[in-house]
């Protein structure tokens, strides 16, 4: 299936940057490799560009995406097939969840049962935090189904974000690598990927290759008890991030278990 979904996903691309690609003196050849590169298209190229990701993700197809922290793999959540593939394609280990990626904030109380004022969820999304809360009946049963909770980001960066809303749906997003590898900070960094993956959407480099701090990815955060907090995963912002919990909101920090 991923096959099929892959050579659909490559006619789209070939449509969505044939004219641009000509004007720059690209081929026919390179919509061969489900490469699509974010920073030289126009407006309208890049709606084009989301429009081909979402048609592969509602295949079924596993599709890499920059975001505001480091490149991601998403699928559709409610896709429990797209689901099993992520799982298989990066060897990750079965008891370890996906978080979903949202379009916008307001869509976070419809996929969980929110704990904490709207205000915190504001401070803290869009930017580079995941916050761990209970999960709604609304989620896929299939998603995470050995834990009532589940990581939601809202990503700072546009294309994850529009393509999120294009699709009209949660995307399961995880690092683009295998597990227990480093994050990837440029596409060429998980080319031994590439092969299964119906699309990968170049945003260019994001951070600097060469500073380790970059590569920590998303502060992960469980607020699923009310009045307090645990840092799951330190990544990128946990300063400013613990700041705004106990500072602003006045949270009480639960050691890790």
């Amino acid at each position: 299936m991923l096959g099929s979904v892959r050579c659909r996903a490559v006619r789209a691309l070939a449509g969505a940057v044939s004219g641009e690609g000509a004007a720059r003196g690209g081929s026919a050849a390179a919509a061969a490799i489900p490469l699509l590169p974010l920073a030289g298209p126009s407006a309208q190229g890049r709606e084009r560009a989301l429009s081909a990701a979402a048609a592969a993700l509602r295949e079924g197809g596993l599709v890499a995406v920059p975001t505001d922290t480091v490149y991601g793999i998403a699928c559709l959540a409610q896709d429990s097939r797209a689901l099993r593939a992520v799982y298989r394609l990066k060897a990750r280990d079965g008891a370890k969840p996906l978080a979903i990626c949202l379009a916008d904030v307001g869509q976070v109380h419809r996929y969980c049962k929110v704990a904490v004022p709207d205000q915190l969820l504001h401070d803290l999304l869009p930017g580079p935090v995941t916050l761990v809360l209970e999960r709604s009946q609304a989620l896929n049963p299939d998603l995470n189904p050995f834990t009532p909770l589940v990581g939601v980001r809202v990503p700072d960066y546009w294309f994850v974000k529009e393509l999120a809303r294009m699709c009209g749906t949660p995307l399961a997003l995880t690092s683009a690598n295998i597990s227990a590898q480093g994050s990837s900070l440029a596409v060429t960094e998980f080319q031994e990927l590439w092969p299964h993956l119906a699309l990968v959407v170049d945003g260019g480099p994001i951070g600097d290759l060469q500073r380790p701090e970059c590569r920590l990815g998303s502060t992960v955060v469980d607020l699923s008890v009310p009045g307090k907090f645990k840092v799951i995963r330190p990544g990128c912002a946990l300063t400013q991030t613990v700041e705004v919990l106990e500072k602003k909101h006045g949270l009480t920090a639960e050691s890790p278990s």
